[in-house]
């Protein structure tokens, strides 16, 4: 692994060529939201009021569901304080927009601003992270999961990306609950309550099949669409002792139509460098990146990551390597010898699994094995 830097390192590189404006926030995001929260209420009153015919509700649907999906990633720019500082507005604003993700901005400020920007790729701090193998061996729950065939697993993983950001999202609250103070719990309770109320109630009101169409089937697309970005940004990328956004996180491409519609969230890296600077100039930091480190910016079509993913595990071996702990199959990581065009895998020994429920570490000593053999073979 090359040498780690700070990602204020390299913000502070790149900054002397950034125009002033660039560090100002950009209020006209919010014309964006209007457009999209009027498509949204639209969308909504037509399913719930009017007799359309199930293939036009389907295409509402979807349209609703990127409606929700384009919403978050402005929620998500605005809780950075890259549109509106004043933090009531900027927490008004931010709530309205995770309003059909169904996402507090309390929470959301302390789970992914506080905690996952401070901490990115860190196994024990970073509450987006994956595990490693020695977290596997000592969860009962994931050797369980581990246990299914890696074709099948992976299906799974897929699939579970349309509920993923929301019950991700109740794992957080649980998660982080006891860490706010007394007097603030209360708020994060109504922050989670409130959205989750608006949408049963409209169940209601409008009954289950309708009920689908408008808020369900678009929670489901917005998901999908949400995670498909959000498993990409760094799940390729290595667990890393210093919090290097050029190592840890990957930005893909999509066609620019796309970008401009979901607010430029595919430029992650530049994100990681500059939070608190509108995605309106990532394209900017991207070219200044590109040109300083291009040996270290790691970037590659969303369809590509996606792929990628698929055909790798998501257990950490030696923190810079993917595991398959059944076949003891190891697949390199962005940086670390991963070629999305051409993955293989080296094998070293492992436990079976039958074996962990009584010695829940043999793994990780069965791993230090693993790279000592391969030292060996190598001498």
């Amino acid at each position: 692994m090359k040498e780690l830097h700070t990602f204020g390192w390299y913000a502070a590189k790149i900054s002397p060529y950034l125009p002033k404006k660039a560090f100002q926030p950009v209020k006209s995001r919010l014309f964006g939201g209007m457009v999209y929260l009027l498509l949204t209420i639209g969308g909504i009153l037509a399913v719930s009021l009017l007799n359309l015919h199930p293939i036009w509700n389907l295409l509402i649907s979807v349209m609703l569901g990127f409606n929700f999906a384009s919403l978050g990633f402005l929620g998500h720019e605005i809780l950075h304080g890259t549109v509106v500082r004043k933090p009531w507005l900027r927490d008004a604003l931010g709530a309205m927009a995770f309003w059909p993700l169904c996402t507090g901005p309390k929470l959301w400020r302390k789970w992914h601003n506080v905690t996952h920007h401070v901490h990115t790729q860190d196994e024990e701090m970073d509450p987006d992270a994956w595990p490693s193998l020695e977290r596997l061996t000592k969860s009962r729950l994931l050797r369980w999961v581990y246990k299914i065939p890696f074709p099948i697993r992976a299906f799974f993983a897929f699939s579970s990306l349309s509920v993923m950001f929301t019950l991700h999202s109740i794992r957080m609250l649980v998660y982080f609950f006891k860490d706010f103070r007394s007097k603030n719990r209360s708020v994060i309770l109504l922050q989670f309550c409130l959205p989750w109320a608006t949408w049963i109630g409209l169940l209601l009101i409008i009954g289950w099949e309708r009920w689908f169409f408008a808020f369900l089937l678009p929670l489901f697309i917005a998901n999908f669409i949400v995670m498909s970005y959000i498993s990409t940004n760094h799940r390729l990328n290595p667990l890393v002792p210093v919090n290097d956004p050029l190592a840890n996180s990957l930005s893909v491409t999509v066609p620019k139509w796309v970008d401009v519609l979901h607010f430029h969230f595919s430029y992650h890296t530049e994100h990681h460098l500059f939070p608190a600077m509108s995605s309106k100039y990532y394209p900017l930091v991207k070219e200044h990146i590109k040109r300083m480190w291009p040996e270290r910016y790691h970037e590659m079509p969303m369809s590509k990551a996606l792929a990628t993913l698929w055909k790798t595990p998501r257990v950490y071996y030696q923190q810079n390597e993917l595991i398959e702990p059944r076949q003891g199959h190891v697949y390199g990581v962005l940086g670390n010898g991963l070629d999305p065009d051409h993955i293989t895998y080296r094998n070293v020994e492992v436990v079976p699994f039958s074996s962990l429920e009584k010695k829940p570490m043999t793994m990780k000593k069965a791993a230090e094995k693993g790279e000592n053999n391969k030292k060996d073979s190598s001498s």
